[in-house]
């Protein structure tokens, strides 16, 4: 099972590090989580520069594929270089995108007439792109979601845990890097939204 996490150049790092932190509390042979960038280093909002893991390439064909936000994301889906190196299905593929990483999903034509979250920033560019947005943390189609606000990014990834292993191990996830006296809250929450997915409802 590979997951990529879409990560360009400046970069939240909220968005792409707690998803790739809750991701990787799943600890299964077979389980492989990846950050995918389109050159060998991107470096974040804040100056902190990484070096990939993985080839937009190598996302097309993952199992699943979250987009994290960042400060460049308009002027990325405006970049067919880029673009057109990114080739999502989401008959054989998990979906998500989180904040500015919903304008993506727009831009390469997924979304179509499903709503979606997103942050507050790029919501009327979400709009501009013929896409309802919502006003919740939270949102899942099938086999797509988006999320709005960097830290709903643990939604995102407890989605991806419980569609791809099953509840319990993202109730685990979620339960390991919640705050210390409010766990059972935290899991509450997250499961509520990810219960939102009827592939998911008991």
């Amino acid at each position: 099972m590979h997951i990529c996490i879409l990560t360009f150049d400046q970069f939240n790092e909220l968005d792409s590090m707690i998803a790739l932190g809750i991701l990787n509390r799943v600890k299964k042979p077979d389980w492989k989580v990846s950050i995918a960038c389109p050159t060998q280093t991107v470096t974040s909002m804040n100056g902190l520069t990484i070096e990939r893991q993985a080839t937009l390439e190598d996302a097309n064909k993952a199992d699943a594929v979250l987009i994290g936000s960042g400060m460049k994301t308009r002027q990325i889906v405006e970049d067919e270089t880029i673009m057109s190196q990114i080739q999502l299905d989401p008959t054989r593929q998990l979906l998500g995108a989180q904040c500015s990483g919903t304008l993506m999903l727009a831009k390469l034509g997924l979304l179509n007439d499903i709503p979606a979250c997103t942050d507050l920033t790029t919501a009327p560019w979400v709009e501009e792109a013929g896409i309802k947005v919502l006003n919740q943390a939270f949102y899942v189609d099938g086999n797509i979601a988006t999320s709005g606000g960097c830290l709903a990014s643990s939604y995102l990834a407890a989605w991806a845990i419980a569609r791809l292993e099953s509840l319990k191990e993202a109730e685990s996830a979620i339960h390991y890097v919640a705050p210390v006296g409010e766990k059972d809250a935290y899991v509450e929450q997250a499961m509520k939204n990810i219960l939102l997915d009827t592939r998911l409802q008991k």
